[in-house]
């Protein structure tokens, strides 16, 4: 038998072994708690965003509840809500607007453009966007640039203005909007010059000067002889004919890049006597009959705009006569009633009106608060914060908007006082109304100027370095 001692090297390495394991055991321990702590902090975690979704329901079902339960605010309530002087837009008499003018203009297939010079509001245009028969009417390059930012389809851009540089030409060919409107022979050669640089081809209409002045303010006639729109085609009959034959045809290969579409019109603006266009169908229906002979044919007649709209009595009437408007042309313009393998070359003439202050007017009110009322030696003045920088209509034409006192539904008050309103401004000519009767005010009343939608913000400057007036849409103020 063996009696020699064991090894112990073999128990050395076994001892090493438990402390490896020790370790190891302590490793799993602390993991162990690590699992266990981001267990717990996971379910903490979840509680919170349980909790935090809870409360936002409850709150918004309390502010859901609340204001379902609350009270609508008075007008007044509502125009307080910002700081004067500012346009305030009324979407559902707009709304009503729109709808009655494209349901008329959709039956006789009529384009209707809105003239940006009129109102360039962004919350204005966004809501027109929500009828996508509407296009636009530019007079400036910018007014191109503008309505294009805005989402206006180009091939539903006219640009007319009888002073087009050559940039802005350029832009507006370089975009392909639908038709620019010359107004001289010079600015004819000029767009051409820029299509054949481009080599793009362009739509183009003429804007005839037919002579007619229109029963309205002398500032703005745009159609007679005396004013400096359009082409004075009775003055120059041949050399217009033969241009036009040129480009029609084709004869002259220089012009291959215009391509001439129809005629524009336009005699002035606030027009609200009808007879006033008879003159001027019977006008256009001679020089279509000329183009005919000559066989030349066109597709595009753009009748302007010029619809005015009662600032007299705006409540009484918030819709202008579209139709009244539409039918005078229709029935007066006898070209429109002909048929016939002759005529036209069975070309259907598209009428195209260019309408702003008729579409947007009365939609508009420029909200105002009364600063003194001065107690003069022999009338009375009320002094508003709004001036003719806000609204100049009234010092450019003489215009006078109605104006009245916003009151509160519990106001039954009915005394009247005569006064002369007037603006801030450093000028004499700040002034709203002479002699006017109204329901009598003091300082801090809020007054609004009815059917200020149109020229009103889009006129608007920093004279008296003022800040710019502000425009609402009435749902800005409902909360």
């Amino acid at each position: 038998m063996d009696n020699t001692p064991l090894k112990t090297e073999s128990f050395n390495n076994s001892k090493f072994t438990e402390e490896e394991l020790g370790l190891k055991q302590e490793k799993n321990q602390k993991l162990k708690y690590f699992i266990i702590g981001g267990l717990i902090l996971a379910v903490i975690i979840v509680a919170i965003v349980v909790v935090v979704v809870f409360i936002t329901k409850d709150r918004k079902e309390d502010e859901e509840e609340k204001r379902e339960n609350r009270k609508p605010r008075s007008l007044l309530e509502k125009l307080r809500s910002k700081k004067t002087p500012y346009y305030y837009y009324n979407t559902t008499r707009l709304n009503e607007t729109i709808t009655t003018l494209l349901d008329l203009a959709k039956k006789d297939n009529i384009k209707i453009h809105f003239s940006l010079k009129s109102n360039f509001n962004e919350k204005v245009l966004k809501f027109f966007q929500n009828y996508p028969d509407i296009g636009i009417d530019c007079v400036s390059g910018g007014e191109v640039n503008y309505s294009l930012t805005q989402g206006f389809p180009h091939d539903k851009i006219v640009f007319a203005g009888i002073g087009k540089t050559e940039e802005e030409i350029e832009f507006a060919v370089e975009k392909g909007i639908f038709c620019i409107n010359v107004e001289s022979f010079e600015e004819l050669e000029n767009l051409n010059k820029i299509c054949n640089k481009l080599n793009k081809k362009m739509n183009f209409g003429v804007r005839i000067n037919p002579n007619i002045a229109p029963h309205t303010h002398d500032k703005i006639v745009t159609g007679s002889n005396e004013t400096k729109f359009g082409i004075y085609i009775d003055e120059c009959k041949d050399e217009f004919y033969n241009k036009i034959e040129e480009i029609f045809f084709h004869t002259n290969p220089n012009y291959n890049n215009l391509n001439f579409i129809g005629l524009h019109f336009h005699i002035g603006s606030q027009i609200l006597n009808f007879s006033d266009y008879i003159p001027l169908c019977e006008k256009i229906d001679k020089y279509i009959g000329e183009l005919n002979e000559r066989k030349i044919v066109i597709a595009y007649l753009n009748l302007g705009g010029g619809l005015g709209v009662d600032y007299d009595e705006p409540d009484l009437h918030p819709i202008p006569d579209f139709k009244g408007f539409f039918d005078t042309y229709l029935t007066n313009i006898k070209s429109l009633q002909k048929i016939g393998p002759n005529f036209n070359n069975n070309t259907k003439i598209t009428l195209h009106f260019e309408l702003g202050r008729s579409m947007i007017a009365q939609s508009g009110l420029l909200i105002s608060t009364v600063i003194y009322v001065k107690r003069g030696i022999h009338k009375n003045f009320t002094i508003l914060d709004a001036g003719m920088n806000d609204l100049v209509r009234p010092a450019m034409y003489g215009a006078l908007h109605q104006i009245a006192k916003v009151k509160d539904e519990n106001d039954v008050s009915d005394e009247k006082e005569t006064y002369d309103v007037v603006g801030p401004i450093c000028e004499s000519s700040d002034v709203f109304a002479k002699n006017y009767t109204m329901d009598k005010l003091n300082k801090s009343d809020l007054v609004m100027i009815k059917s200020a939608g149109a020229y009103g913000e889009s006129m608007a400057s920093r004279y008296n370095y003022r800040k710019l007036v502000e425009g609402y849409m009435d749902y800005e103020l409902d909360y």
